[in-house]
């Protein structure tokens, strides 16, 4: 099936690395596997994280002539060339999707949306426009997946009835931590000549953008959690860059004087292989969906050791892949992380299942049949009413 893919947040090709944009990437991907020719249709953001009416009305009023334009670029194709069904992924009140439904309706084609949410605290507030815009959205959409099972709650009074709504977990590629994991030892012979320390230190992982709000969040929960670990032989590694990493970097020289290494921005490849030479992915998880490192470092055998709160749960399984200690507690952190620095053979058992549950539950091909299924039973649905 031929589908017209947009991400109004952040398109899958911009060049600021982040969880949003990774996830959309593995969704093409995800349709790729399932057989679809997916195209991305549009670059247009229209993303207000400031609260800015103005700024709203005129990316709504943008987004209006844009869906106007692409339609009849759409429609100058030939038949066997125009899109069959369109999916929209990310719509919320700061991105809300001005494209897709006019377009769906324009060509009578399903119009499906994966990860969508509805916060009624936002009605009237100075986000009012892009959440109205946005529950318009979901209001049309035929299919809704979600990723993170605290939205639906809130979904549930904005969908249209009936709407196939499908729970679909967060995903990764579990075949590229592949030859990493294989490589292992060596690639820990070689983290621990550089930073010169013993081969069998434990090494902590932290993965994530340095910018303000939950970011900083978690990087400053985990630096209080170091203080007053109880455990020694251990490092963190900390992956990842962003505007506030001169306050980060001194946050943990602070709390962990000489035994933070941080390692900056690293593309798949390399991030890969530094999970692969970790231990334990320590990273709290502040105020986040669910986080897409928790599951790429369960591809490559690590256990996570991250705040039980939101999506979390759903993507790490307490005593089974990972550790989840109160949220927002440096203290409970700690002892999360002191349990497995000091318990070889856990972290070894906690690794082993989650690399395996990945693979039967959070792989693409996984989701891809799910969101083949799902196409395939929406397009029947729409041409038969």
């Amino acid at each position: 099936m031929r589908v017209a893919f947009y991400a109004p947040m952040k398109p899958p090709d911009h060049p600021v690395p982040s969880g949003d944009r990774h996830l959309a990437r593995l969704f093409l991907k995800a349709l790729g596997h399932g057989g679809h020719e997916a195209e991305l249709v549009s670059r247009f953001v229209s993303r207000d994280g400031k609260g800015d009416p103005a700024r709203q009305a005129r990316l709504r009023d943008i987004g209006a002539k844009l869906a106007d334009r692409l339609t009849r670029r759409l429609a100058a194709r030939p038949v066997h060339e125009r899109p069959e069904a369109w999916l929209t992924y990310h719509v919320y009140h700061k991105a809300p999707d001005w494209l897709g439904p006019h377009i769906a309706d324009a060509f009578n084609i399903p119009y499906l949306i994966a990860e969508a949410s509805s916060a009624p605290k936002r009605a009237g507030g100075p986000w009012d426009i892009g959440y109205s815009g946005a529950n318009e959205a979901i209001a049309r959409a035929d299919a809704i997946f979600t990723v993170n099972s605290d939205d639906w709650d809130c979904l549930q009074p904005v969908v249209r009835d009936p709407v196939l709504h499908r729970r679909l977990f967060p995903f990764v590629d579990a075949a590229a931590f592949d030859g990493s994991r294989a490589r292992r030892a060596n690639l820990r012979a070689a983290y621990a000549k550089r930073g010169g320390w013993d081969e069998d230190t434990t090494l902590l992982l932290a993965v994530g953008m340095m910018r303000p709000g939950a970011k900083q969040a978690s990087f400053e929960l985990l630096a209080r959690a170091l203080k007053v670990l109880q455990t020694d032989g251990w490092r963190l590694l900390v992956a990842g860059d962003g505007p506030q990493r001169p306050a980060v970097e001194a946050m943990f020289e602070a709390a962990a004087p000489g035994r933070v290494s941080f390692l900056g921005e690293l593309d798949a490849g390399a991030l890969a292989d530094v999970y692969a030479a970790s231990d334990i992915l320590t990273w709290p998880a502040v105020d986040e969906a669910f986080g897409i490192a928790l599951l790429e470092a369960q591809a490559a055998g690590l256990p996570v050791v991250a705040g039980k709160q939101r999506g979390v749960p759903d993507i790490v399984a307490p005593g089974v892949t990972g550790l989840l200690p109160a949220p927002g507690d440096p203290d409970a952190f700690a002892e999360a992380v002191d349990r497995l620095v000091g318990d070889p053979e856990l972290r070894r058992r906690l690794g082993d299942a989650a690399a395996r549950r990945v693979r039967e539950q959070y792989d693409i091909p996984t989701a891809a049949a799910k969101i083949d299924a799902t196409l395939k039973t929406v397009a029947m649905v729409v041409r038969a009413a």
